[in-house]
């Protein structure tokens, strides 16, 4: 094959002529849009752009007539370099069309890469080879100079492995492409990658539209003369859109007084709207007038859809010709089309004048035809629009998508519009849906109404579908999770497994969000039922389950709940994991959270707390107290007990931290490890005051007798002056499963103080040693802060000294010969500074240092801010230099 950068005009005779389905290519989708006499060139958009010859990734985002393609166009033929320019079309659906038509774009644009006899081109329309991929990337990376591709019309392109495949070469072809996509949606690349390393240009609506001063200039060269306050009027009208701003101009050069007219601008009852109702309704025949008055109530529509809304049958050939007669009518590709925004807002409004009544029908009419051909949203839409409740309802019900209320994808969208749901609609459907959305504001009281009041429906009207039952059993899980209700969560689970028995395996997988909802919840009730096993098994089948965004939610709190349970058993840095991938998780997936519990944040604080990072702590503790604001969730809630309490008792206020664990928790059973660790908290505030007396009552009264109640009790006959007895409770433990070391730690430091007491040094040394050893690796320092003083000595002494020098008794290294000793720290680096710093010396990257640690690249940029801080320094190399120096690493 010829290298890639020949001409048109001259193509080597090995060039492909055709695409991979053997048609020719298109030569017009290579050609750079010519502007039109009114276009201006906006100077600060220009600006901006040039920014993409620095940044991998350009991504020029507006929605229609928003200017995106001529500005791209206008950048392009100024630059001085080949350009490569493919708008995009329907049809590159298919990988192999696809790539075709990029190298082709290539070829047709002067754009020269290296090695391009390796390259070749897609035979199969339906993929492409990865290694013509890999050679594409590599050729790319050879450049001197990098070779600019614009991809116009992005959006039209949906097939995730195009973009997997498009994400590959640019990231492989290195400082050898610059990308740049004009599209109306966010394109199915990792944008969130790119925006945190800095390496992404982008331009979005908001920076499109136009400014007072630019409208002022498209109005001049319209040969229109405005008031600075009749352009920002009409700019506050249009809100700075380009196609409105641009008909707006059309339609005041044909009177006898712009100003005025723009004024009055108003859609449906404006000299616009008789212009657009006179040049363009009114030129049609009679049955292109209907169907377009009767498709103005659609956001787009096929010509079946068409049909079926306006009672006619021939829509198609009509909806072909408006779209070549430029109409007002734009073809989204694959027979659907679209009306223009403003055209679609006048024929509505005529239509309300000439057929009252009618514009409810025609949404009716929509919403029967999309439940049988159409996506989920636009029925859901027009039956709400046609005031059909019931039909609506029983439409999310039926399709299983109940659960999308729950999730932070379309809650918003979702919420709103059952908002607007009519009093009368009392059917089944509805008060399910009522129910759900109840429950997602927290509002279980409300939401546990609704259910009773589906269980007294007659017995005529109760949905007896698979999908109505499966729905209603997800709302009773999540209602026994909320009101601690584990029995009642395992009830309806099992009526959710027999439901789903009865449901096509293909339903399902449309709503992977709707099982992984349903086993969080029952998980969530397990453990706080304290069945830590079934719960890690509920929890964790999310977690290895679907990995898209329609389950981020659910898996983010499934990981929080299962970094709670190996917090609970004593393994701190287990639970960290856990919880920092949890929340990685969902920043991935950029997914807002409508009411999340805010456990992963106070799962880190408790790590954080047991670590002496205090500061930190806190600062989790609010954010966990601001994401779980207004929900009833009891295992948050005992968990943000425990929490608060021992950060008090760390910060020396036992009296605040025994308050705070007689705290109650609403529910309807009691938790076992609740009431246990909130006696740990009682019992450790009575000892920090001196009351060893009231710290055994509250523990004898928690009725518990697991492994960190006999610590705690051991601690406290310690007090009381009786080791004997500290070490019979100890020895008198016989834990089902091996103790995490948080609690490990603890029991080995109560049984040196007790040898300590006994005059055993050796033992007590060695048993210090011990500890220090498994608390080393989980960076334990509370245990050793809460001993007392007679720890000190042994601490001084070796190995006890060796093993805590660098974490529990941070000190520099003596100097270096011949020089002074390096200045102190401003301050203590934290645990996870300096596990960023360890991987900073081993010379990984901002992105892998926030892969292997589980937390967000912004999370490592802050720590890594502050570690300079502390350090004094300004560079990575001297923040790596400097902690060797303090012997911090």
């Amino acid at each position: 094959m010829a290298a890639l950068g020949g001409n048109n005009e001259n193509p080597e005779p090995d060039v492909p002529r055709r695409d991979p389905v053997g048609d020719p290519f298109l030569r017009t989708r290579f050609a750079v849009p010519i502007r039109p006499a009114t276009f201006i060139r906006r100077e600060r958009l220009v600006e901006h752009l040039d920014r993409a010859l620095e940044t991998p990734l350009t991504m020029i985002n507006g929605g229609a007539g928003a200017g995106k393609t001529l500005l791209a166009a206008d950048w392009a033929e100024h630059l001085e370099q080949p350009v490569a320019w493919l708008t995009c079309d329907p049809a590159d659906q298919a990988p192999g069309v696809f790539w075709a038509y990029l190298l082709q774009a290539l070829r047709a644009g002067g754009v020269q890469v290296r090695a391009v006899d390796e390259v070749g081109s897609p035979a199969d329309p339906s993929r492409v080879d990865h290694t013509l991929l890999a050679r594409l990337a590599a050729g790319l990376s050879g450049r001197d100079r990098p070779a600019v591709v614009i991809l116009d019309e992005y959006d039209l392109v949906t097939t995730p492995e195009i973009a997997d495949q498009l994400e590959f070469v640019l990231r492989h072809a290195g400082q050898g492409l610059r990308l740049v996509l004009v599209t109306r949606t966010e394109p199915l690349l990792p944008l969130h990658r790119y925006r945190a390393l800095g390496t992404i240009t982008e331009i979005r609506d908001a920076e499109l539209a136009f400014t007072p001063e630019e409208a002022a200039t498209l109005l001049d060269l319209h040969g229109l003369r405005l008031s600075g306050d009749g352009v920002r009027a009409l700019v506050g009208r249009t809100q700075g859109w380009a196609a409105g701003l641009r008909l707006c101009a059309l339609a005041a050069q044909e009177s006898s007084d712009p100003e005025t007219y723009l004024k009055e601008f108003e859609a449906g009852q404006s000299a616009v709207a008789d212009f657009l109702l006179a040049e363009v309704l009114k030129r049609q025949s009679a049955e292109t007038q209907e169907l377009l008055l009767r498709v103005s109530v659609l956001d787009r529509f096929c010509p079946e859809l068409a049909n079926a809304v306006t009672g006619q049958r021939h829509a198609e050939p009509r909806l072909a010709e408006l779209h070549r007669a430029n109409a007002f009518v734009h073809h989204l590709g694959h027979s659907w089309y679209r009306l223009h925004p403003l055209f679609a807002e006048i024929l509505r409004a005529h239509l309300r004048v000439r057929f009252p009544g009618l514009e409810s029908e025609l949404h009716r009419r929509a919403a029967a035809w999309l439940r049988r051909s159409g996506p989920l949203p636009e029925t859901l839409a027009h039956g709400a629009a046609a005031g059909d409740w019931d039909f609506t309802a029983r439409v999310l019900v039926d399709d299983l998508a109940i659960g999308q209320l729950f999730l932070g994808l379309r809650s918003d969208d979702l919420g709103e519009l059952f908002s607007r749901m009519a009093p009368d609609a009392d059917g089944p459907e509805a008060n399910l849906v009522r129910a759900a959305r109840a429950l997602s504001e927290g509002d279980v009281e409300r939401g546990l109404a609704h259910l009773r009041q589906v269980e007294r429906e007659p017995a005529r009207d109760l949905p007896d579908t698979a999908a109505a039952r499966l729905n209603c059993a997800l709302l009773e899980t999540l209602a026994a999770r909320l009101t601690g209700t584990p029995g009642r969560a395992e009830r309806a689970a099992l009526k959710a497994r027999l439901a789903q028995r009865d449901l096509p395996s293909e339903a399902l997988e449309r709503h992977p969000e709707l099982p992984a909802l349903l086993q969080t919840h029952l998980g969530a009730a397990r453990l706080w039922a304290g069945r830590f096993e079934e719960a890690r098994a509920a929890l964790s089948a999310v977690v290895a389950g679907h990995g898209g965004a329609s389950t981020a939610l659910p898996r983010e709190e499934s990981l929080c709940h299962l970094a709670l349970i190996d917090y609970l058993e004593g393994r701190p840095s287990r639970a960290e994991r856990k919880a920092g991938a949890a929340i990685s998780d969902a920043e991935r997936f950029s997914v807002p959270q409508p009411s999340g519990s805010g456990i992963g944040q106070l799962v880190l604080a408790a790590v954080a707390v047991d670590r002496d990072e205090l500061d930190e702590a806190q600062a989790l503790l609010d954010q966990a107290t601001a994401a779980g604001h207004g929900v009833p969730d009891p295992v948050a809630a005992a968990a943000r007990i425990i929490v608060t309490g021992r950060l008090l008792l760390a910060r020396g206020d036992p009296q605040a931290a025994l308050e705070v664990a007689g705290s109650d928790v609403t529910a309807a059973v009691a938790s076992p490890w609740a009431e246990e660790h909130a006696a740990l908290v009682a019992s450790a505030a009575h000892l920090a005051e001196g009351r060893p007396d009231a710290a055994l009552k509250v523990l004898d009264d928690a009725a518990r007798h697991g492994t960190a109640c006999a610590v705690e009790a051991a601690r406290a006959h310690l007090a009381a002056g009786h080791p004997d007895e500290a070490l019979r409770v100890l020895d008198d433990v016989h834990a089902a499963e091996p103790d995490g070391p948080a609690i490990t730690v603890r029991a080995l430091l109560v049984r040196a103080r007790a040898a300590d007491l006994a005059g055993d040094e050796a033992t007590a040394r060695r048993l210090v040693t011990q500890a220090l050893r498994h608390a080393r690796r989980e960076r334990l320092r509370r245990p050793f802060l809460e001993a007392g003083s007679w720890i000190r000595p042994l601490l001084a002494a070796d190995p006890a000294q060796e093993l805590a020098a660098d974490w529990l008794t941070q000190r520099p290294g003596p100097p270096p010969a011949g020089g002074p000793a390096p200045a102190p720290v401003v301050e203590p680096l934290s645990a996870r500074e300096r596990d960023v710093l360890q991987r900073l010396a081993q010379m990984m990257s901002t992105e892998e240092i926030a892969a292997d640690l589980f937390v967000s690249v912004n999370t490592v940029k802050t720590h890594l801010k502050t570690a300079y801080r502390k350090l004094g320094v300004n560079r990575r190399s001297d923040a790596v230099r400097r902690a060797r120096e303090l012997h911090l690493m």
